[in-house]
């Protein structure tokens, strides 16, 4: 055996020489982006610029702690990346930095949240946010029960560790249903309110929520992560005049890479010190300085007037697409969209959101199945979600998006064929779907469609797999 001195040196080796079998998967799913169409609505594609950041040698430093106040040497360089972020998020959203202050190391959304409840909250504060099913996220808190176990079961993370008690949309109007909420809170008495969720298509009315913090004395966080790249343009409604503490993910509306922010009110509450500790060393370890690099240069792109005509547009495209689906005679929650989703009822049609999503992935369209307002299980929901700032990344204007809506119309009624033969039960629907004519027609359609549009972040032409 060569000595160690002596054996090839591995270190400058691409990975399609080094690891040839996992570079096909990383081709293969180029390939599948480029040809399907993107709706998920909490998905993007982020730019070749960020991409060089999270492939860059900032991934190989540790950076325990805070600008300037690290447990490691050799972080001269990376401090000033961590404070260009913070400076660069700040005045994206318009903030005074000497009213306000943001930590940028959290991992994602979720860890952000967390991070904000062990630094505000006791254990078994209480704590009130948007029901799942009714389009909040399993961080804002969420249980289940079994009557035939006669169980209950916490299965947030968030309600494991302090008590939560959901507010919901109006069964009919599908808007949050302040008068349950300005109830249940004066008998309830919680240490917060959360605001946002993964499934609301309509604006925030934060005034409402901040009357009922200050009527019962709690904090009101604001999860913005799905619509932060509409909120960094003035797209939507900032919820930093009222809330006391926000959150965010940066891939979704935002575009960037997958991480996370907390912006903090700097007052005589001292959210600062609780929140960076919080953060660390409480939950996390060493900051990931090559995401935190993406979300800087995501932030500058962001400040930019191409990025605000692209969240008018995701706007417009998503608007688009739900009255193209409400001509053709289906039904959408709230009757439309304010931001960049739409949820589609699909409870008319007799069909769940996961049948449908099955058949949707069968021909290259990409959506998720999710709850509708009167829904009450997210095992087997109502609906699917569907979202624009992915497709509009690529250029989809709002024709391309009426032209979605037509091939979604063609896979319902190819759904609801197959319900016909497989009857209720979601295996034998899905044992119906490899072979059907029509599914390999309208994939064909949709491949065709799809790569006739630009790709961010790579070149198609330069892809191992190139064709349809």
């Amino acid at each position: 055996m060569a000595s160690f001195k002596d054996q090839k040196f591995t270190g400058l080796v691409s990975l399609e020489e080094h690891d040839p079998e996992l570079y096909d998967l990383i081709e293969q799913e180029k390939n599948r982006q480029w040809k399907s169409l993107e709706l998920i609505a909490s998905e993007n594609f982020t730019s070749k610029a960020v991409m060089e950041c999270l492939g860059s040698a900032l991934t190989n430093k540790y950076s325990e702690g805070l600008p300037h106040a690290r447990y490691y040497g050799g972080n001269e360089i990376v401090d000033q990346v961590e404070v260009m972020c913070q400076k660069r998020a700040l005045q994206a959203y318009g903030l005074d930095e000497d009213k306000w202050g943001v930590n940028v190391q959290p991992y994602s959304g979720s860890p952000a949240n967390f991070a904000v409840y062990t630094a505000l909250l006791k254990p078994h504060d209480r704590i009130m946010g948007l029901d799942l099913p009714s389009g909040g996220h399993l961080t804002h808190g969420f249980y289940t029960y079994s009557k035939k176990e006669n169980t209950r079961k916490a299965v947030s993370a968030t309600s494991v560790y302090f008590e939560s008690l959901p507010y919901q949309v109006d069964p009919v109007s599908g808007l949050v249903n302040f008068e349950q909420l300005a109830r249940d809170a004066a008998l309830f008495k919680p240490a917060m309110i959360i605001m946002g969720g993964s499934a609301y298509p309509r604006e925030w009315d934060y005034a409402q929520f901040r009357k009922i913090a200050d009527d019962n004395g709690a904090l009101l966080l604001m999860d913005m992560a799905h619509i932060s790249g509409l909120v960094v343009t003035n797209e939507a409604v900032s919820p930093f005049d009222y809330a006391d503490v926000v959150t965010t993910t940066t891939h979704k509306s935002l575009r960037g890479p997958r991480a996370g922010l907390i912006f903090f009110r700097k007052d005589e509450r001292g959210f600062e010190p609780l929140i960076n500790q919080a953060v660390f060393p409480a939950l996390q370890g060493g900051p990931h300085e090559h995401q935190i690099a993406g979300v800087a240069t995501q932030l500058k792109e962001a400040m930019t007037p191409e990025f605000k005509v692209y969240s008018q547009q995701v706007k417009k495209n998503a608007a688009a697409l739900g009255a193209k689906l409400v001509s053709m005679g289906y039904t959408l929650a709230t009757g439309g969209t304010d931001n960049h989703l739409v949820l589609w009822d699909l409870k008319p049609q007799k069909i769940t959101g996961s049948k449908f999503e099955k058949v949707c992935d069968a021909v290259c369209i990409t959506l998720n199945k999710n709850c509708v307002p009167g829904d009450r299980s997210a095992v087997t929901p109502g609906g699917v979600r569907i979202g624009a700032p992915a497709l509009t990344t690529r250029k989809f204007v709002e024709e391309d998006f009426e032209q979605i809506a037509v091939f979604l119309d063609a896979a319902l009624k190819i759904a609801l064929k197959i319900q016909e033969q497989s009857g209720p039960k979601l295996k034998d629907f899905v044992a119906l779907l490899d072979g059907n004519d029509e599914i390999a027609a309208l994939k064909a359609e949709v491949n065709k469609f799809a790569t006739t549009f630009p790709m961010p972040g790579f070149d198609p032409t330069e892809m191992k797999y190139n064709t349809i």
